[in-house]
């Protein structure tokens, strides 16, 4: 099942900016993103795939959704 949508908690509360290894690809994180997530810990973030990426998959923080909970999608 592809990964659409990611929370913190499955990208390990990553605490600072940067590029991260996931069992999806890589995933850009950007200080803006960490701002959302420190304000709203259960956002959820669309994953978008990076143009310019050719071989690997490349992921940026696209839109996020507002959840109510951890249990809702985590796993």
């Amino acid at each position: 099942m592809p990964v659409d949508k990611v929370t913190w908690h499955q990208v390990g509360r990553v605490a600072e900016p940067g590029r991260y290894m996931f069992r999806f690809g890589w995933l850009t994180v950007s200080a803006e993103d960490l701002a959302v997530w420190e304000q709203f810990p259960h956002a959820a973030f669309t994953l978008v795939r990076t143009p310019a990426a050719k071989d690997d998959d490349e992921f940026h923080l696209g839109a996020f959704e507002l959840r109510e909970d951890a249990s809702h999608g985590e796993q």
